[in-house]
């Protein structure tokens, strides 16, 4: 007989106990478990992960089919029900509900820790505000494996989830960043990683150091590193860029004794200096300038005009 054939007390199919078969009672508190599970490979589900899916009373999805996936390789039987975005708020509720009535609810999303880019913030503040005990299953993230296995420093670093789709605001995240002291790790959908990175080039430098790792635990996982506009001409030639995509960015270096000195110059003899060395047009430098100085446009204009 399969361990299907058996119930939780080890008895068959008419009921009747099975010698040798040891009794199976959970341990399980009523609480609201996040477990972390693969993004890729799924063998990194761990062993605690396995035991809490198989013991809840409810495991709450960002979409049950993919976690059905999941449980059917594993041969696990749960009540699913779904947790999206779309019904955070009603669900969230519905689920605590059940909780203050003793039930066990894991929390799962289609891959790495629930609530990192993922729906989870709203049910676990709603437990925590009822007094319901929170859980964490630590498990596999995308962003951690990127992180370590990129060759940037670990020592401080910043994670933001993913970059803005509307360039305006993409540009504004990196302008915030330009001058960072910390590794930047984000997310980024493949159809738009090679925009991003060309805006990476127009407000950091093509000679940024990044890592664009796409795939990571998958079968063709894959490392990119070296400058921005190496990788973004590496992609580029690709014609389409397919699979799961972070995005590390170095920190930025010391300031040059050139740009130190670059810093000592009013605007207007920035601009003037950025024209001749370069063969530019105004508009051009100016904007090179404000970025620079971490200023906007307008603002390096108008400190133009004070200086005449």
């Amino acid at each position: 007989m399969k361990d299907a054939d058996f119930d939780a007390e080890g008895r068959d199919a008419k009921g009747q106990k099975i010698a040798g078969r040891p009794q199976v009672t959970s341990t399980l508190e009523p609480a609201l478990y996040l477990v972390g599970t693969p993004i890729g490979n799924l063998d990194d589900i761990t062993l605690r992960a396995l035991r809490i899916l198989k013991e809840v009373d409810v495991i709450a999805c960002e979409d049950t089919r993919q976690t059905q996936n999941l449980l059917n390789h594993f041969a696990i039987q749960a009540r699913t029900t779904s947790y999206h975005e779309h019904n955070e708020m009603t669900r969230s509720a519905e689920l605590v509900k059940e909780m203050q009535e003793g039930a066990r609810v894991a929390l799962v999303s289609d891959a790495g820790m629930p609530g990192i880019s993922d729906p989870g913030y709203r049910l676990v503040t709603l437990a925590i505000r009822h007094h319901i005990p929170v859980v964490p299953v630590p498990g596999a993230s995308a962003f951690l494996a990127a992180l370590v296995a990129s060759g940037m420093p670990t020592d401080a670093f910043r994670f933001s989830g993913f970059l803005p789709a509307k360039r305006g605001e993409r540009l504004a995240v990196l302008e915030d960043i330009r001058n960072s002291a910390e590794t930047q790790i984000l997310y980024e959908a493949p159809h738009r990683i090679v925009d991003a990175l060309a805006d990476l080039v127009e407000v950091l430098g093509k000679a940024r150091n990044v890592v664009v790792a796409r795939e990571v635990t998958k079968l063709h996982e894959e490392f990119l590193r070296g400058s921005a506009g190496e990788v973004l001409e590496q992609l580029k030639a690709r014609g389409s860029v397919k699979g799961e995509i972070t995005l590390l960015i170095a920190k930025a270096e010391e300031k040059s004794a050139e740009i130190e000195i670059a810093d000592r110059l009013s605007v207007r003899q920035r601009v003037r200096q950025i024209m001749a060395e370069e063969k530019i047009d105004q508009k051009a430098a100016l904007k090179k300038v404000a970025r620079e100085r971490g200023i906007s446009k307008s603002e390096a204009y108008r400190e133009m005009q004070r200086e005449k």
